[in-house]
């Protein structure tokens, strides 16, 4: 799964330009070689192919992707902030994950209803599990309405090589040669990565940022603000 997920930075790159025809320098794209093939390394001596388990991944793969350019198109171009994000995407989820909820686990909750008498520790317990959920979506929306879809799913692979490196320093828990120098990599590539964004950050306003040809647009769905990072005007 990780090793599947890993791909996720590639992925959200490839669909902004596939899809939405967003531009994206070949520094940033040259940064992504090191950033998934680190990972790669370091999840890949564990790898357990399953089919059933890979297309699962792959489909978590891209809908994690997409749901990163979906918000950021609803932070960057339609100027929502963190807490209206998840104000407006909550509820949606909460129908989606509903019906299966009770399909599938319905009859278990009851029964375990009916055989603890007293609840009450298990349901703070799953209160305080939907308070650290909610905390969650707020950061990751917040880290994407400072920075991009990109840089979010980029930490998200430098969050996986840093538990590697922690769980060897607190809880000695063993590591491989190869794992070590996954994780080396993928540190470099964020490094590099976060350096290639503070160079782009610093070109003038007017620097062009690809040397295509503009195009007009050919549908009303090129019109919409998806992933523009530029600053649009309120009325869309």
């Amino acid at each position: 799964m990780q090793t599947i997920k890993s791909f996720t930075p590639a992925t959200t790159v490839v669909l902004q330009w596939l899809v939405w025809r967003k531009y994206f320098d070949w520094r940033i794209w040259a940064s992504l070689v090191p950033i998934v093939g680190g990972i790669l390394l370091t999840s890949i001596t564990e790898l357990s192919f399953n089919m059933l388990g890979f297309f699962a991944a792959l489909f978590g793969c891209l809908a994690t992707s997409t749901k990163t350019i979906l918000a950021e198109s609803l932070l960057h171009g339609y100027k929502f902030d963190s807490i209206n994000t998840v104000y407006y995407m909550a509820p949606f989820a909460t129908m989606i994950l509903g019906v299966p909820a009770l399909l599938l686990e319905g009859n278990g909750v009851m029964d375990w209803f009916e055989t603890h008498p007293s609840p009450w520790a298990a349901l703070i317990i799953i209160f305080s599990s939907g308070v650290l959920a909610f905390c969650l979506n707020f950061s990751i929306f917040y880290v994407i309405h400072s920075t991009t879809a990109v840089t979010f799913n980029v930490a998200g692979n430098l969050k996986v090589a840093l538990a590697v490196l922690v769980s060897w320093l607190i809880f000695r828990n063993p590591i491989s040669a190869l794992n070590a120098v996954g994780c080396g990599i993928t540190l470099a590539g964020c490094t590099f990565y976060g350096y290639v964004r503070h160079i782009l950050s610093q070109q003038p306003p007017g620097t062009p940022r690809t040397p295509r040809t503009p195009r007009t647009p050919r549908n009303r769905m090129e019109l919409l603000p998806l992933v523009n990072n530029d600053k649009l005007d309120d009325k869309v």
